[in-house]
C-alpha cells in the first residue's frame, strides 16, 4: 500500500530521515514511535507530501507519489492531528463536510455521510450544529477523525492525535480507533511518542526500535 525505498530528508544541516526503507501493508494499523526530533512526524508528512522527500522513492498503491497531483493524493488520504484543526466558525456538520464539499458530493449524500460518521464515532446528533468551542476535547478529536474519514479515504494518517487529551479520554479514543479500524479495514498510520499507545494500537511490529507496524 505505502512503500518507502531509501528515503532521506534534511532540513538545513539536520538529517531528519536517513535512507529509510519501510512498507505499510494494506489494512494494517501502523504506529511510528519515537522521541521528539526522531523523524516520525516528518515520515508521516512525506506520505501526503506536506513535506517533500529529498531522495529515494515513496509509492502509494503502486504509484510514485510525485507522479500524482498533490490534491488527488491528499484526497485519497485522511489526516488528523493533535491540534485537531477544526474551523472555529463552522459547525460540527460543516467541519465534517469539508472534503466531500470540495469533491462536489450532493447535499443528500453529504448529510447521510455526516450522520453515519457521527454515529460511528459516538457523537450525539444534538452536537451537529454546535461549534468547536462548545465541545469537550474528546468530542473535538472525534470530529477531527470524522472529518478525516468523511470522503472515505484509502489511508488515514494521524499525527499525535490524542496527545493533548487527559488519560481517560485518551484511552477511550484509543479503543474507538481500534474498533473503527476493525470495522472499516482502512490502512492507518499513526505517530506517537507513547509506547503504551503503540502497544495497544499496532497490528504488526517490525524489528526496528522506532517503527512498529
Amino acid at each position: 500500500m505505502i512503500e518507502f525505498n531509501h528515503v532521506s530528508k534534511t532540513f538545513g544541516d539536520q538529517q531528519a530521515v536517513s535512507d529509510l526503507n519501510l512498507h505499510f501493508s494494506e489494512g494494517s494499523f501502523s504506529v511510528l514511535i519515537g522521541t521528539s526530533g526522531s523523524g516520525k512526524s516528518t515520515t508521516l508528512k512525506m506520505i501526503n507530501r506536506l513535506v517533500e522527500h529529498d531522495s529515494g522513492t515513496i509509492r502509494f498503491a503502486g504509484e510514485e507519489i510525485r507522479s500524482l497531483p498533490v490534491l488527488e493524493l491528499r484526497r485519497r488520504m485522511g489526516y488528523a492531528i493533535q491540534s485537531i484543526g477544526l474551523f472555529p466558525h463552522w459547525t460540527v456538520a460543516q467541519n465534517i463536510a469539508t472534503v466531500p464539499q470540495l469533491q462536489k458530493w450532493s447535499r443528500a449524500r453529504i448529510n447521510d455521510r455526516i450522520d453515519e460518521l457521527m454515529a460511528l464515532l459516538g457523537l450525539e446528533s444534538a452536537l451537529r450544529d454546535r461549534y468547536p468551542h462548545q465541545l469537550s476535547g474528546g468530542q473535538q478529536q472525534r470530529v477531527g477523525v470524522a472529518r478525516a474519514l468523511a470522503a472515505d479515504p484509502q489511508v488515514l494518517l494521524m499525527d499525535e492525535p490524542f496527545g493533548a487529551l487527559d488519560p481517560v479520554t485518551r484511552g477511550a479514543l484509543q479503543q474507538e480507533m481500534t474498533r473503527i479500524h476493525q470495522l472499516l479495514g482502512r490502512t492507518i498510520v499513526l505517530v506517537t511518542h507513547d509506547i503504551d499507545e503503540a502497544l495497544r494500537l499496532a497490528t504488526r511490529r517490525y524489528a526496528s526500535p522506532t517503527i512498529w507496524c
